[in-house]
């Protein structure tokens, strides 16, 4: 819940690991997962996902990820935020 004139909370979680290819979305050793945390909303993750892309930007198979976690605990919420955005455009 959010007071009212208060920026409403929109988790995003920060992980990554190695692929096993470059065409693959299949991770090499899912033990191995680099889970950077959570973070209240897109800018901070966004923040967080370029500084750990960039320090592994040697490495071809390495992928980090952005992964919206308000959508899935608010399905709801997330299609009528796709709708919105469909308007708009």
């Amino acid at each position: 819940m959010t007071v009212s004139g208060e920026n409403k909370q929109l988790l995003h979680l920060v992980f990554g690991g190695e692929l096993k290819t470059l065409n693959s979305m299949e991770f090499r050793d899912l033990k191995n997962l680099d889970i950077v945390g959570i973070y209240p909303n897109y800018e901070t993750a966004k923040t967080a996902w370029k500084s750990k892309a960039q320090a592994t930007v040697d490495n071809a198979h390495m992928r980090y990820f952005i992964v919206h976690m308000h959508r899935l605990l608010d399905p709801a919420s997330a299609i009528a935020e796709a709708v919105n955005s469909a308007d708009k455009a």
